[in-house]
């Protein structure tokens, strides 16, 4: 994080004029100072804010962030993180307000809670917000108790799927909210699952932070990333580390890729607290989006996580996934779907025999590339509808 991007307990510096238009500046990577547009900040838009939880990597931030970048120009998109990589929003553009997740903090659940209604009350009464967008599988109490005491009328959930039977229930019913929006799976199309009450429940196609148009080619992006051109490059995104512990596949598979010729390249997320130590000659990039540079690389090794997998749809680069099967959606089953998308083999890679299989058969459908079906990937765009619609109607009553 830049030393100029505090995660203070402060609303991000702003002024405000007469008209209450706000000046926002915020320091980026290359101590540049961006002012965000008046027509943007404009107090004529409805203002929106996201509620983003912390999970185990960057998704529930980047689900956020997909839906705010399609509301520029008709909403005026706001963050209450709980995700410590809040520089990645300012980078983006957005105002954005910090708060350490019940994961990292050292309170007992019931103090926290009470903490994060006082300071997620304190942005409410700040911002005002026309909506308020949580995106998480389960509501905190300080969150709800926030809305409540503050008269939040119009509550949309952003609540991914998939999860495994055995997990435990939410016990937040979706009679509290608005709107229930599902960000399908690779292959969903669109479905209005619900529209009387307690609430409209929908679900969208994949949704994905950037478009199609906004991927770099192959040359572009190994310019970018500073990769030869006639490179031979595989690229392993195994995630964070934060949950599992991902040393013993990652060296594996390193061994076994660069005895078939590749140069492998570790991406490092920007959130991660126990990286897996690599030989230092194995070169790491840390970008974000990564979904922007993965046509640079012949090959990708990567976890089944929800952006992972709709993002690998995006690009069509051949990859191994390895679920995670520590997390509490179902990677395998995700795996599994995606495989009917992308050029995907799908192996646990435990032992060096299925490392060797399934490297093997990774190059066989590098070589030989099957046609797959095109699906939707527009789940973003249908979720601001959703969202934008609601708002209105609550506006008109």
């Amino acid at each position: 994080m830049h030393p100029n991007c505090s995660r203070s307990d402060q609303f991000p510096e702003a002024t405000y004029d007469r008209r209450g238009v706000v000046d926002l500046f915020v320091v980026d990577d290359d101590d540049m100072l961006l002012c965000l547009s008046e027509h943007a900040l404009s107090n004529d838009l409805p203002r929106i804010l996201f509620f983003n939880i912390n999970g185990s990597g960057l998704g529930h931030l980047s689900r956020c962030l997909a839906y705010a970048r399609r509301m520029r120009g008709r909403a005026r998109p706001i963050f209450f993180s709980l995700a410590s990589a809040v520089e990645i929003i300012h980078d983006m553009g957005f105002e954005a307000d910090y708060f350490v997740s019940e994961f990292w903090s050292r309170s007992h659940i019931n103090a926290w809670n009470r903490e994060l209604a006082v300071r997620f009350g304190l942005m409410l009464e700040e911002v005002r917000p026309d909506a308020v967008v949580f995106d998480g599988s389960w509501p905190f109490a300080g969150f709800m108790h926030a809305c409540d005491q503050y008269g939040i009328s119009t509550r949309v959930w952003s609540n991914r799927g998939l999860y495994k039977e055995d997990q435990e229930a939410v016990p937040v019913n979706e009679s509290e909210f608005d709107l229930v929006i599902q960000p399908g799976e690779v292959g969903a199309k669109f479905t209005i699952e619900r529209t009387k009450g307690p609430a409209r429940v929908v679900t969208t196609p994949p949704v994905t932070l950037l478009e199609g148009d906004e991927l770099l080619s192959r040359n572009e992006a190994r310019k970018e990333l500073g990769l030869e051109s006639d490179g031979r490059y595989a690229l392993f995104s195994l995630g964070p580390g934060n949950l599992k512990d991902v040393s013993d596949v990652a060296h594996g598979l390193l061994e076994e890729m660069r005895r078939r010729g590749f140069t492998v390249v570790w991406a490092r997320a920007q959130i991660s607290v126990r990286d897996v130590p690599l030989p230092d000659d194995v070169p790491t990039v840390s970008v974000y989006p990564l979904v922007r540079y993965l046509r640079a690389f012949d090959v990708l090794v990567s976890a089944a996580g929800y952006n992972a997998c709709c993002e690998i749809v995006q690009a069509g680069v051949p990859t191994i996934l390895v679920p995670n099967v520590q997390v509490a959606d179902d990677q395998v089953l995700r795996a599994n779907m995606t495989a009917r998308y992308a050029p995907v083999v799908i192996s646990p890679c435990d032992t060096p025999a299925q490392r060797r299989e399934a490297v093997s058969r990774l190059l066989e459908i590098s070589d030989a590339p099957e046609p797959l079906p095109t699906i939707d990937l527009d789940g973003a765009d249908r979720a601001v509808e959703e969202i934008l619609a609601i708002v209105k109607q609550k506006a008109s009553q």
